[in-house]
């Protein structure tokens, strides 16, 4: 039960790793302890039988190993349980509300993943003759149609493997534009606002530009004054994210795309926010030229933890012609795929080249479409205003507590400072920690930079009212706490969690990359 305030009437506390009576185990019930897999298993065995391979005369020369490979055997029931007991110890978007602010962890809709394994899909290869699978090529082509529909674009590149992995196409194919022109060699610098995320300057070092930076204003968006300011002749392209990482709306995105192309440079706009302004703006229409778009952000496919993913590029008509390959194109019924540079120049375009062996992610493309399709144009544009109705919910319900960094109405996301942290002993690490012990994992915190010991929550539109009352209730909880002066909840957390807290400073000085046995 919650009382006026939303705090829990008579609040359970369960005994934390400090207090408990120990178990001979290890074990508390159901939160079992799990060792290693190099303590639990035994080198030498297997549960897998394999038969000798037949007598062959190894080329390996000196480069042969020696020695055993020291991997840890198991049998199957042992394998299993390993690997379940410790599923059980991790968070995911199936646990519960995944307040990720910068990230848009919404719920993988259950039938796509029924379609992504119908065998047509699932089981071809990227080597297969084409005339074979027509209908998996039919299925990007469609899901093309729908991206170019959503964003205005002229083209939609399907390699990327990531957002990251788009960036990079994305701002090469306006490297290869620039260098058509002849101005490869003036055209050196890209501007990078400075609530950006982080793989924006690091895209345009590692494509040889430099980073000149634009400050944010103090309402969190940028002046199109001092994107003015800071073109040149040197510029090759502004990176803007927009909604901006903040998770407002860069409202004066059409004069900054105008100074930008009268200065002769490119609008690369960061995608990653699109869930926002789905089915509500097409971000070609506001000026951009480039975007990438993360389909496991937007589209509901999962998070890849580093693949498989992917980040197709919506391209404008400026730079349609530098689309990386392969691409698609379709002869009457027939789709092909262009694999090569002189046939791409031949029908007058000048590609990048490969990005990835094949043609992006199938699976994923799979995914993101029928999200697509189950929707509809209407269903999509809902999820858009759903994702931005539940973040203001948050906002709302928490302001008078907690000190909203830019206080009017936000986009898909909320951020909120430490302002009302001040003078409590309490850290915003702290109040993270702290939300684990209510079952939740933290929302994303210190980031974005702009803002000091930020904490950025992003409900997106999977989430019902319960859920999110629930999520405000607790925080409104916790803030109670902190302004209380109860300290110990906060400094010591998570208290219940399998492990306690790190040293996050010594981790990432010091790391253990390998197991050794105990001495």
């Amino acid at each position: 039960m919650l009382n006026d305030q939303g705090r829990p009437t008579a609040p359970v506390r369960n005994g934390d790793n400090s207090d408990t009576r120990g178990t001979f185990t290890g074990n508390r019930a159901l939160a079992q302890e799990e060792a290693l897999i190099f303590e639990i298993g035994r080198v030498g065995t297997t549960g897998v039988d394999i038969e000798e391979p037949t007598a062959f005369a190894p080329r390996l020369g000196g480069l042969a190993r020696q020695d055993g490979i020291g991997l840890p055997g198991l049998s199957e029931p042992e394998a299993v349980r390993h690997y379940v007991r410790l599923s059980q110890q991790n968070y995911g978007i199936d646990t519960g509300l995944f307040p990720l602010g910068s990230c848009t962890m919404k719920h993988n809709p259950r039938l796509n993943e029924a379609l992504a394994r119908l065998p047509g899909f699932a089981d071809i290869h990227p080597l297969q003759p084409l005339s074979t699978v027509q209908g998996a090529l039919a299925l990007f082509d469609e899901l093309s149609r729908w991206l170019r529909e959503l964003t205005g674009a002229e083209a939609i590149a399907l390699p990327p493997k990531a957002g990251a992995h788009g960036e990079f196409c994305g701002m090469a194919a306006i490297k290869a534009a620039i260098a058509a022109r002849g101005e490869a060699a003036t055209r050196t610098v890209v501007l990078v606002p400075d609530s950006a995320h982080g793989t924006n300057p690091a895209t345009a070092a590692l494509l040889g530009f430099s980073v000149r930076p634009v400050p944010a204003r103090a309402d969190g968006t940028v002046d199109a004054a001092a994107v003015a300011a800071a073109l040149g002749p040197d510029v090759a392209a502004i990176m803007l994210t927009n909604p901006n990482t903040c998770g407002l709306f860069e409202r004066d995105v059409r004069a900054i795309a105008h100074a930008v192309h009268e200065a002769s440079a490119f609008f690369y706009c960061d995608g990653a926010n699109f869930n926002a302004i789905m089915g509500k703006v097409r971000p070609m229409d506001l000026g951009v030229d480039a975007m990438h778009l993360n389909l496991h952000k937007t589209f509901s496919t999962p998070h890849g933890g580093g693949g498989p993913g992917a980040g197709p590029v919506a391209l404008s008509g400026r730079l349609a012609a530098f689309a990386p390959l392969p691409y698609l194109k379709q002869d009457g019924e027939t789709f092909t795929l262009v694999e090569d540079e002189a046939s791409a120049r031949e029908a007058g375009a000048a590609p990048l080249g490969r990005l990835t062996a094949f043609h992006g992610q199938a699976g994923v493309f799979v995914r993101a479409l029928a999200f697509m399709l189950s929707h509809g144009a209407d269903g999509l544009r809902q999820a858009s205003e759903d994702a931005v109705l539940n973040a203001n919910y948050i906002r709302a319900s928490l302001g008078n507590l907690m000190s909203v960094a830019f206080d009017r109405p936000t986009m898909h996301e909320v951020l909120f400072d430490d302002a009302w942290l001040k003078g409590t002993g309490v850290t915003t690490l702290d109040f993270a920690k702290a939300l684990i012990d209510e079952g939740y994992h933290p929302m994303t915190v210190y980031f974005p930079l702009v803002v000091h010991g930020a904490m950025l929550v992003e409900p997106t539109e999977s989430e019902s009212k319960a859920s999110l009352d629930l999520f405000i209730a607790t925080l409104r909880d916790l803030a109670h706490s902190a302004l209380a002066g109860e300290t110990e909840r906060f400094t010591g957390a998570p208290h219940y969690a399998p492990r306690s807290r790190l040293d996050e400073t010594r981790a990432a000085r010091q790391p253990v990359l390998r197991w050794a046995p105990p001495p």
